[in-house]
């Protein structure tokens, strides 16, 4: 089912609340993961699983779920928010990540669970669901990234920057002419650079990048947060590491593996204008998979925050929040 999400009322996020549990979480290969659970234990599972890659949990991501019928956990990935080490790239790819959230499935003694990502996180719940089918009760996607190079290019080399003309300028200005051709690996070498100087200005710039695509409407708020190092240097270095890696995915192998999770129920949350994952991908997903609902919100891009997407979040875990696997 293909819907759009008008005349009614719009959700709005669940008061603000506090995990009942925190702490980090160890995986091994040195990496340490930080963990919040919230809402009430024992009531249905859920795990949040966040963009970037690169980025982190917020407290605003624990508002999507109703906390009297939900125990939701909520985790940074492999270098990411809180967990550690900060920034690490070694031993952090979209694999090892499937498993971490397969341990943490097992360390909240859930037999299986409502997986719910956006973006990136839609990726890797796709990912997670196709791997571990029977430890997934439904699937919450919104700003669908499937990671082909159709997508890749799109945010990265041509698709974009002729939306956003003058932030392409910016974004790509920063990288001398002759390196031009990609982008990507001219900004991993400085991200990786010694120079922490060079480091930081180019994290600076590739988060500002992806901070003016993620909204229909300039959101200052969005952009001071990734104007901030401890938010902008994993976000970047990690990220440029994913694309330049392909994710770790064979090229359509998300939508060749669909059969896998059929009969997941599933619903995907697009928004019409999203300039950062546009809505081709969401429905390349819906066709793939019909028995997903999909729903097109009409006036939002990228971004979780937006209201429209809000609403569609919310209406999504309230729709299987009384549904049993």
């Amino acid at each position: 089912m293909t819907a759009s999400l008008e005349g009614e009322t719009r959700r709005t996020l669940y008061p603000e609340i506090e995990p009942y549990e925190s702490g980090h979480f160890d995986v091994g290969e040195g990496h340490s993961l930080y963990y919040e659970r919230v809402g009430t234990p024992g009531a249905k599972p859920a795990v949040f699983l966040h963009g970037g890659p690169g980025g982190g949990m917020s407290p605003a991501h624990r508002r999507q779920w109703d906390p009297a019928r939900y125990d939701v956990l909520l985790f940074d990935q492999r270098g990411c928010g809180k967990s550690l080490p900060f920034a690490g790239l070694e031993f952090n790819d979209t694999w090892r990540i499937v498993e971490d959230i397969e341990r943490l499935r097992k360390m909240c003694g859930h037999e299986a669970w409502q997986v719910f990502g956006g973006s990136w996180g839609a990726t890797l719940a796709l990912a997670y669901a196709q791997e571990y089918p029977q430890r997934t009760t439904e699937l919450v996607l919104r700003g669908v990234f499937l990671a082909r190079a159709k997508e890749k290019d799109w945010l990265y080399s041509y698709g974009a920057s002729e939306v956003m003309a003058e932030q392409w300028d910016s974004f790509s200005g920063h990288i001398p002419e002759p390196e031009r051709a990609d982008l990507v690996q001219a900004y991993y070498d400085r991200l990786t650079s010694e120079d922490e100087a060079a480091r930081l200005a180019a994290a600076t710039e590739w988060s500002l990048w992806e901070g003016t695509v993620a909204t229909l409407l300039p959101n200052p708020n969005l952009i001071s947060d990734f104007e901030d190092p401890a938010k902008a240097v994993p976000f970047a270095r990690i990220c440029a590491r994913f694309f330049l890696n392909d994710f770790w995915l064979e090229e359509g192998q998300l939508l060749r593996n669909v059969e896998k999770i059929r009969g997941i129920p599933g619903i995907i949350v697009q928004g019409r204008h999203d300039i950062c994952t546009p809505p081709t991908s969401a429905w390349a997903l819906h066709k793939a998979w019909p028995e997903a609902e999909l729903w097109i919100v009409p006036d939002a891009g990228h971004s979780a925050g937006e209201p429209g997407i809000v609403d569609g979040l919310v209406r999504a875990t309230d729709k299987f929040a009384s549904r049993t696997a």
